[in-house]
């Protein structure tokens, strides 16, 4: 790997912990060959600079199959957001989003390119403005809902949360593909997927999880990562991103 990428990751404090899935900074990785982002079930706010001069902010949708960096990109410092944030934070759906994003406003949450100079310093900014918008009271069904979704890994049927929360099950797929453009199933193979990687760096080719088979654990992989579980393995040129945070735990 280029010896000047430099990745950063910290994490929210407990009271963020519904809405903030982690901060990360990633510098000097312009001429990383072929870097790839795989899906991971976040919502990502990148605060990126362009070249040398170019400040922009984008806001990205759930993301459903691998995806090439922009080669334009040097530098980025990003929040991933759980889902339940969008609802709370950027008060509107993103549905439209899904394997996309957007650009935001010039100054969104007042966080500009000198703020991409100390990541310490970005975080603490970006957590105080999140504070300062976050309503007192949320939907507790919601936040059951994607408890309940991530402790399982995405391995729970939605008869059960329609049971545990008290929402029927045509309720939690409206909320699903209203807001976030795709359906409970779909997003939890998603996260499936996401718990996979941790065996699949460490060698551990066959499932371990409630797939079918062998064959449903690689086609599912393949969907998503775009390559076979050795190749991602390999992770040749060190391409998957998503692996550099289990090389800081």
């Amino acid at each position: 790997m280029n010896n000047d990428l430099h990745f950063q990751l910290g994490y929210p404090d407990q009271s963020l912990s519904d809405f903030v899935y982690c901060f990360s900074s990633l510098q000097n990785f312009s001429n990383q060959e072929q870097a790839v982002i795989i899906p991971n079930g976040k919502i990502d706010l990148i605060f990126s600079k362009i070249g040398e001069a170019d400040f922009q902010i984008a806001l990205l949708g759930l993301e459903t199959k691998p995806k090439h960096v922009d080669a334009e990109v040097n530098s980025f410092f990003s929040v991933s957001f759980h889902p339940l944030a969008i609802e709370y934070l950027f008060h509107f759906p993103i549905a439209e989003l899904l394997d996309t994003g957007k650009i935001l406003p010039s100054g969104f949450w007042n966080i500009n390119s000198n703020d991409l100079n100390n990541f310490e310093v970005f975080c603490k900014k970006i957590t105080a403005k999140i504070h300062s918008i976050l309503p007192e009271k949320i939907d507790e069904r919601k936040r059951k809902l994607f408890q309940l979704i991530f402790s399982s890994n995405g391995e729970i049927s939605i008869s059960v949360l329609a049971q545990e929360i008290f929402w029927s099950q045509r309720q939690i797929n409206r909320y699903f593909k209203q807001q976030f453009g795709l359906s409970l199933k779909s997003y939890c193979k998603i996260l499936r997927f996401q718990a996979s990687l941790r065996d699949i760096k460490n060698g551990e080719l066959y499932p371990k999880l409630n797939f079918t088979d062998q064959s449903h654990f690689i086609k599912e992989i393949k969907q998503f990562a775009g390559v076979s579980p050795k190749e991602l393995h390999k992770n040749k040129n060190d391409r998957f991103l998503q692996f550099l945070v289990y090389k800081e735990e």
